[in-house]
């Protein structure tokens, strides 16, 4: 039978705490749980934030998750040397960690607004954060022996428990309670005041007996200070992204609004031109914008149009140009984004822009992903035309975000356009921004030889830098203008054959398909 009382006592040469041994292993184990929570807050805040500022997600994460690990390492192996001090040590680097890593979006973000590049600053913070994060569990493993010497193999597996188990509650906290919530830099702001709370803590408090009186002291004000800092960069971080809203898109900032899905901003409108920016990139320019829509919607028009369909293209500047042919019965609008549809019918500037085309009876909007929706299986029954389901449409209008950008290169892939063809009637027609021209050749003809695997036939062009294609399933469409088109400010049979030329002088033969499994826009 073992003795209570002699395994309630500490081992020879363990610490004393103010708590029974038994509680303080788990009170170590409960601080491993929120610093591994915070620590892949850090990671996913960087991942996130790199990724609208900076674009290619998959590059991104790569970049920050392979150099956290390996600095992970790093850290790890320096932490040797403060294993002697463990308590200090650990409740330095918890205070190091907290201020590093709750800043480092705000850093970022700054680094971006006012110098223009923060590829260096993500690397820098990638690695400071890795080594700081790897240093942590030898740190407390020796702590927690402190506690107890017994049962060691059970000791590093409870650790490991509590740190996995941390990760899946910061990981799951951040996209769905931190980020709608508080937004990614006041997120990280807590995340490091929740860290620098739990060393502090666990330092001060349970091990109060392993530190002098002069490390108390520093270690206290230390903390104090540290979280001063992080609850002024948290009152200031409004003002602070009004600032660095302002260093990115000047002084004409009228609206911004983060939705669920990016960062919608509107510039200008009132007495100049509107400005549309979507996560940081100009999507839509009030000055010249009628170039692009005219080019990419008209072309597509030649022919039957009873009933069109445009994916993406919610600010509804292509449905401005469907809509103005009187022969259209039916547009149906796709688009992911529910804020940028509800600035379009709601915003005066954007609405003027628009020629208030959501207030057109025609006009109907799906909340959806373009892919998804195309996917849905059409609903029984038939539509007005005696056709099954949604019915097929007469041109399908893809106003969609870059190819090159991750989140959409399944929208330009060989499986999207197979899709696409089971909507079009026959003779229908497709219209596909297909990325910049001149920057990005090689991804424009990248989508030229997906949508001739699909079975498309294409015909190429160009209106300044965009690239477009105008397709149909098993033929070359002709392009051209149609003689019924409604009056057009820019755009010319003469110049749409020119811009023709233009695009077909640059091609690029026998490039591979893109496919879900095998995106290769960018590579």
């Amino acid at each position: 039978m073992i003795d209570q009382s002699q395994q309630l006592s500490p081992p020879p040469g363990a610490v004393r705490l103010p708590v029974r041994p038994a509680a303080g292993r788990y009170l170590v184990l409960l601080v491993v749980f929120v610093c591994a929570a915070c620590g892949l807050v850090y990671e996913l805040e960087l991942v996130a934030l790199a990724s609208s500022l900076i674009g290619d997600s998959v590059t991104q994460a790569s970049v920050v998750l392979s150099l956290m690990v390996f600095a992970m390492g790093i850290g790890s192996l320096l932490a040797k040397r403060l294993r002697c001090r463990a308590a200090f040590g650990f409740g330095l680097l918890e205070l190091i960690l907290a201020l590093v890593g709750g800043s480092s979006a705000m850093v970022l973000y700054a680094s971006f607004a006012w110098v223009g590049e923060s590829r260096a600053v993500l690397v820098a913070f990638s690695l400071a954060i890795g080594v700081l994060i790897g240093a942590e569990i030898p740190l407390l493993m020796s702590l927690i022996q402190r506690i107890s010497r017994r049962d060691a193999d059970g000791t590093v597996a409870d650790l490991f428990a509590a740190d996995y188990v941390g990760a899946l509650v910061g990981g799951l906290a951040f996209p769905f309670l931190l980020l709608p919530w508080l937004g990614q830099l006041t997120s990280g702001l807590l995340t490091g005041a929740v860290n620098a709370v739990a060393g502090g803590s666990l330092v001060l408090w349970l091990f109060r007996r392993d530190l002098t009186a002069r490390s108390r002291g520093w270690l206290l004000v230390a903390n104090v200070l540290v979280l001063a800092l992080l609850a002024t960069a948290t009152v200031m971080a409004d003002d602070f992204e009004r600032a660095a809203r302002r260093a990115v898109y000047g002084d004409r900032v009228r609206v911004a609004v983060q939705t669920g899905v990016q960062e919608v901003v509107l510039t200008g409108g009132r007495s100049g031109p509107l400005d549309l920016f979507l996560d940081g990139r100009l999507r839509v320019s009030g000055r010249d914008e009628y170039r692009y829509h005219e080019a990419l919607v008209h072309p597509a028009m030649a022919g039957p149009r009873t009933r069109v369909l445009i994916l993406g293209g919610g600010d509804g500047l292509a449905a401005r140009e469907v809509l103005r042919y009187r022969d259209v019965d039916e547009v149906t609008v796709v688009e992911l984004d529910p804020g940028v549809v509800h600035l379009a019918r709601t915003d005066p500037a954007l609405s003027a822009l628009n020629g208030r085309a959501y207030r057109d009876p025609r006009l109907d909007v799906v909340t959806a992903d373009a892919f998804g929706w195309l996917r849905e299986p059409a609903a029984p029954g038939t539509d007005a035309d005696g056709r099954p389901g949604r019915g097929r449409y007469d041109v399908v209008i893809a106003d969609l975000p870059d190819p090159g950008l991750t989140p959409s290169t399944k929208l330009y892939s060989l499986e999207f356009y197979g899709l696409v063809t089971a909507v079009l009637a026959p003779g229908g027609r497709l219209v596909v921004h297909a990325g910049e021209m001149g920057s990005r050749p090689r991804t424009y003809w990248m989508v030229d030889a997906t949508l001739r695997a699909a079975g498309y036939g294409t015909g190429p062009y160009r209106i300044g830098d965009a690239g477009l294609l105008l397709a149909a399933p098993g033929r070359a469409p002709r392009l051209g203008i149609d003689p019924g088109a409604p009056p057009l400010r820019s755009l010319t049979r003469a110049g749409l054959a020119d811009d023709a030329w233009r695009a077909e002088r640059t091609r690029m033969p026998d490039l591979p398909p893109s496919t879900l499994v095998h995106p290769r826009y960018g590579s």
